[in-house]
């Protein structure tokens, strides 16, 4: 795998990295006007790169990817000998990342989810922060982009003077999202998954005991069992046979090279 940081976990490239180092290379990215993806994966991120080898490529181009689950960290431990004591949480990220643009008066741009949402989650992000700059708001089209529609996007996200964006948009939606925007933009990305929902009041966070034992999962499946008993009740299974599979030596888990080319279209 490419990057100092970068192990190889089923076949994907997933840093062995903290929540400090993972802010910093936000923020200088955004101060030194770089451009630059981020993503935090739990096994469901993962696997979604397992199964489909054109998805794998394009996280594997990804700049940052954090270990967003218990069971993603333990991965990095058992296979890497990494010693991570904490997983790199996207909600939780996405607060620090936050906090140090409010100290830095960088604008931020937030891109995806619903009106609804967006709605909510703004006020309650300058509750947190009230030195924060929301440069721009845009939430999801859910639909695949017309063409053109990406420059066009890209200039809406540039004339507000923002400095980085966060993109709401679901796995692996975000993900696409972030790796075809990328060239576009001269500032850092970040897929935050499910944290404007969390941030905005709509979800609730386990118990931390839940957090610590791997066990989100199994809370969220409690409130939306309809929504996400395929991604668990199958996912993690595998995930789990792959992983012990990667670890005796059985499977190789050879990671594909990162992506180069921009996909035709995506959904914005």
């Amino acid at each position: 795998m490419t990057g100092d940081t970068k192990r190889n976990v089923l076949g994907v490239g997933v840093d062995a990295t903290d929540y400090a180092r993972a802010t910093e290379a936000v923020v200088d990215a955004a101060r030194e006007r770089r451009p630059l993806a981020l993503t935090a994966l739990a096994v469901h991120g993962v696997m979604t790169g397992v199964l489909d080898p054109a998805h794998n490529a394009r996280l594997n181009a990804f700049d940052v990817v954090t270990p967003d689950g218990q069971p993603v960290r333990w991965a990095l431990n058992l296979l890497h000998g990494a010693g991570l004591t904490d997983r790199v949480y996207g909600p939780e990220l996405t607060l620090r990342v936050l906090a140090r643009f409010a100290d830095e008066g960088l604008p931020v741009y937030l891109y995806g989810s619903t009106e609804e949402t967006l709605a909510r989650l703004i006020p309650a992000l300058e509750r947190k922060f009230p030195a924060l700059k929301i440069a721009g708001v845009e939430p999801s089209k859910f639909r695949a982009a017309t063409p053109g529609e990406d420059a066009e996007i890209a200039d809406r996200i540039r004339g507000s003077g923002a400095r980085l964006v966060l993109v709401g948009l679901g796995c692996p939606r975000q993900e696409v999202f972030a790796y075809a925007m990328r060239p576009l933009l001269d500032m850092p990305l970040m897929a935050v998954g499910a944290a404007f929902d969390y941030h905005a009041g709509l979800l609730r966070n386990p118990p931390p005991w839940m957090q610590r034992a791997g066990l989100e999962w199994f809370w969220r499946l409690g409130l939306e069992p309809k929504r996400l008993w395929r991604r668990y009740v199958i996912l993690n299974p595998a995930y789990l046979a792959r992983l012990a599979a990667q670890k005796t030596g059985l499977w190789r888990a050879t990671p594909p090279p990162p992506a180069t080319e921009r996909p035709a279209t995506f959904d914005v």
